[in-house]
């Protein structure tokens, strides 16, 4: 056998198509909305910032390699035994050690065509390969994610609700699918917007995670709780799914000043509330005004929206997107997500909501920019 000349990736890693995050500049503009990264327009709660500054102090201090009083807080607010929680740089780094841990050679993991782009990345990660199963109405489908399965099936990752779609599936058509997977495959439910779903027949994942062994749910810090900057998530697992996490997880991957920030973030309800209740107002806005001008726009219960655009010259999503960029209103192309036509909205503050919909009102009846 011939020596390679020089180390090469593992089969998988270079078929992964890196991961661009939204574009966050517009050149030439004085003032921008940034509206591409589903970052909370009311930013951080103030006691967060406080806590945050507070490690300053003890930056030469390792921080708690188990983020105890984190998932203790955590588990105060949600009720859960912290011992089953552990705590990641975003649930990003969460989803990738789970990859890590269930993923290997000649195994598949599941995701639908519009779930969040870091499934396919985990799954290559890892050496396994990303099985792609078509969505309905932009929702995943919960038979044709079943018929997809395999004997070399060994992870289900569903985004609920789902980014960027904004579609959710409810509680009911969740159990139905894990009834439907064997004992042996891990569903993992990403609720990285939870805490906006205001229907009363959705769940997290909690209720599922305590009574199932083969059962997940990640959460975020960075989208209502305002913490992007931090990389802060946490997921809610079986035991033996959080002992095996534990045993690959880097010993310090939670920074000090997040876990701090973390915890008061989680503890101020009344910034929480606030948050909830200015989306609810403003998603509900702007999918009506923006149904007005005869755009269609997927129901959301996230905190933005998927608005599609027709295919006519002078109408499509990338000159909407150049139209929009030029004011100073920043969306995100999700042509990677396969939706080539359509733009996904943060739902911003009053200001840039109302900035939105009459530069789209300009746009679509030609005038200049």
């Amino acid at each position: 056998m011939s020596a390679a000349k020089r180390p090469t990736p593992r089969p998988g890693v270079m078929q992964i198509q890196a991961y661009v995050p939204g574009k966050s500049a517009a050149p030439g503009v004085d003032r921008i909305f940034k509206l591409s990264s589903n970052e909370t327009p009311l930013g951080a709660s103030p006691k967060a910032i406080a806590a945050y500054k507070t490690v300053a102090e003890h930056l030469h201090d390792y921080p708690d390699g188990s983020a105890t009083a984190l998932r203790e807080a955590i588990g105060r607010v949600y009720g859960l035994d912290p011992n089953r929680i552990v705590c990641g740089s975003g649930s990003d780094e969460l989803l990738n050690l789970i990859a890590d841990v269930y993923l290997g050679p000649d195994d598949e993991a599941i995701h639908t065509t519009h779930g969040f782009l870091v499934y396919p990345i985990a799954t290559l990660g890892s050496g396994a390969k990303p099985v792609v199963v078509a969505e309905k109405n932009f929702t995943a489908d919960v038979d044709a994610i079943l018929a997809a399965v395999t004997p070399r099936t060994r992870i289900v990752f569903l985004a609920n609700p789902n980014n960027p779609t904004g579609t959710y599936l409810p509680f009911d058509e969740v159990k139905r699918l894990h009834a439907g997977l064997r004992p042996d495959v891990l569903l993992v439910l990403d609720a990285a917007y939870a805490e906006y779903v205001k229907r009363n027949d959705y769940e997290a994942g909690i209720e599922l995670v305590a009574t199932s062994e083969n059962v997940v749910m990640t959460r975020t810090f960075s989208k209502i709780y305002g913490l992007a900057a931090l990389r802060l998530g946490w997921l809610y697992g079986p035991e033996h799914v959080v002992d095996a996490l534990n045993r690959i997880r880097g010993p310090f991957n939670v920074t000090a000043p997040s876990i701090a920030a973390g915890i008061a973030a989680i503890e101020d309800r009344a910034h929480v509330q606030t948050s909830i209740e200015h989306n609810a107002k403003w998603l509900t806005w702007l999918t009506d005004e923006i149904g007005k001008l005869g755009l269609q726009v997927t129901p959301s219960v996230g905190n933005f929206i998927l608005i599609h655009f027709p295919e006519a010259k002078g109408k499509t999503a990338k000159e909407a997107d150049a139209f929009l960029t030029s004011r100073g209103l920043i969306m995100r192309g999700v042509g990677a997500y396969k939706l080539p036509h359509a733009l996904r909205m943060t739902v911003g503050s009053e200001e840039a909501n109302k900035l939105v919909v009459a530069a789209l009102r300009d746009f679509l009846n030609g005038k200049a920019k």
